[in-house]
């Protein structure tokens, strides 16, 4: 059985200083700037999110995370828990958007890794 994943939704990218961050991304690189919350940000970058996460100073992995997409996460879900595949956290909303709602759940890879699967559900 397929695991649905088609692509991938989002990159997290750990850095020390927020607002620096955004400057970069948003000037130097000039990247569509799409929203900020607490300690992160949101840019565009052709069909991936890049994401912002303030925990890079001192944050034990300083490595991108990988955020793949899906349009069933419950069957993704199914699927992987079939295949023994360690979960680490289940789906669960993240953010209501204005055309859509974000769900997440996290899983590990062979080398303990954390990758993320999100689902873009219409309400």
């Amino acid at each position: 059985m397929n695991s649905q994943l088609t692509g991938i939704l989002q990159i997290a990218i750990p850095v020390a200083d927020v607002a620096r961050a955004i400057a970069f991304y948003r000037d130097a690189l000039e990247l569509k700037f799409l929203f900020e919350a607490p300690n992160m940000a949101f840019f565009e970058c052709g069909d991936i999110r890049l994401y912002l996460s303030g925990e890079g100073a001192g944050h034990a992995s300083a490595s991108p995370y990988i955020y793949f997409r899906t349009a069933d996460l419950s069957g993704t879900l199914a699927n992987l828990k079939q295949r023994k595949v360690v979960i680490h956290q289940e789906p669960h909303l993240i953010a209501r958007m204005p055309d859509h709602d974000l769900w997440l759940m996290w899983i590990k890879d062979s080398e303990g890794n954390l990758l993320g699967i999100m689902e873009e559900r219409k309400p």
